[in-house]
């Protein structure tokens, strides 16, 4: 009997040891495109990481290394922006983006669990309403569509027209009639926002939300984001998706339906003082992911979108600084309202001089001095008429 049972112990013991959690990588692009030799990272908190490749069919795996909240994922590959996700991971598909070199480029990609089987992306602006049946809209298109679970399913928009404003929502096609399921809440769908070469926010889908919509993110006129994450309901399938999108829009109704607690809070601040010394040290980059875990708790947090411009210019990361710099512009408040909105115009003015889009530039340098008298904004708007012939 003793022999019985340790030879079980043992069979358990290697069975566990042998163990290994799986993850497969595809491109966030091309459908079913799956992308070798990204070296892919594991770490826990406190222990040691671990370094893996993936393999020609996109796969990757860890032997006995552990698969829990603890751990974070990072995936990475040259002319790709870098994934970072929490885990649990094993058995999950993960879509790397691509870089992207416009300005006002963007892409959405959506992964999710095995159930529901078919999540659908919307994008909706001025004249155009991107989705399974209508892929090609007006600078922005579907780039994959997938319908057999986890993902990717991909929306890119190539130019942000200026003037109009862009919603982002997320439909349970497979309950799309059904607007009190709870499946789209149980989906693990996660959404992933890339500007430039950066993965700049992460989206997850709430756990206990009843509706068969989840309106994510939305882009003013100005190119501003603002999360909205609320959860709505329709009996309409596509079409009541298309007309609940469309009234917001028409409404401009961007508020925000997610809170954020006082820990929370008191968490963003403390990743935040993070980054500030990771700065301080010249760590960018890891000031970089400091900032943006700040933002992930408290996407109402002006300082560490503030901070977060800075060091992206200090990375060169051009369009990624506009958008931080626009969203710290839309936050600033109490007494260093004007010198906050005036710095970040000014820190705007200089990508775009950078760029030589000098209307731009010019444009955010007067905007700068618009809040603020100081001798740099005259001289960069002396320099952007010089330069247009003005």
């Amino acid at each position: 009997m003793k022999h019985i049972l340790l030879t079980t112990l043992l069979s358990l013991s290697v069975s566990s040891s042998l163990y290994a959690e799986k993850i497969q990588i595809l491109s966030a692009v091309t459908k079913d495109k799956t992308i070798a030799n990204a070296e892919v990272i594991l770490q826990h908190t406190g222990k040691t990481s671990k370094v893996t490749h993936s393999s020609s069919n996109g796969e990757a795996s860890f032997r006995g290394f552990g698969d829990s909240s603890d751990s974070t994922l990072i995936i990475k590959k040259a002319g790709f922006s870098t994934l970072v996700a929490q885990c649990p991971c094993d058995g999950l598909t993960y879509a790397l983006s691509p870089n992207m070199k416009n300005l006002d480029g963007m892409r959405a990609v959506l992964r999710w669990g095995r159930y529901p089987s078919d999540l659908d992306s919307h994008l909706a602006y001025r004249g155009n309403h991107i989705f399974f049946s209508s892929k090609i809209g007006e600078q922005a298109h579907l780039d994959v569509d997938d319908i057999n679970s986890y993902g990717p399913e991909t929306i890119t928009i190539r130019h942000r027209q200026e003037g109009k404003a862009y919603i982002y929502a997320v439909h349970d096609y497979s309950h799309g009639s059904k607007n009190s399921t709870k499946t789209l809440g149980t989906s693990g769908a996660t959404v992933d926002v890339y500007i430039g070469k950066t993965l700049m926010r992460t989206y997850k889908v709430k756990p206990k939300k009843v509706g068969n919509i989840w309106v994510v993110f939305a882009i003013d006129e100005e190119g501003v984001f603002h999360d909205i994450d609320a959860y709505l309901g329709t009996t309409k399938s596509s079409d009541g998706v298309k007309k609940i999108m469309k009234d917001i829009l028409v409404s401009r109704d961007f508020a925000s339906q997610s809170t954020t607690s006082d820990a929370e809070r008191a968490n963003a601040e403390r990743l935040n003082d993070l980054g500030e010394q990771a700065y301080h040290h010249k760590r960018y980059e890891e000031a970089m992911y400091k900032y943006q875990e700040a933002i992930n708790i408290d996407s109402k947090y002006g300082q560490a979108y503030s901070n977060l411009g800075l060091v992206f210019q200090r990375l060169h990361r051009n369009a990624e600084a506009i958008w931080a710099n626009k969203k710290a512009i839309e936050l600033a408040s109490g007494v260093r309202t004007k010198e906050i909105k005036a710095s970040s115009y000014y820190n705007i003015a200089k990508v775009y001089q950078g760029q030589r889009n000098y209307r731009k530039a010019l444009e955010s340098y007067e905007k700068a001095l618009a809040n603020k008298e100081h001798p740099a904004y005259h001289k960069g708007i002396a320099r952007m008429k010089r330069k247009l012939g003005q």
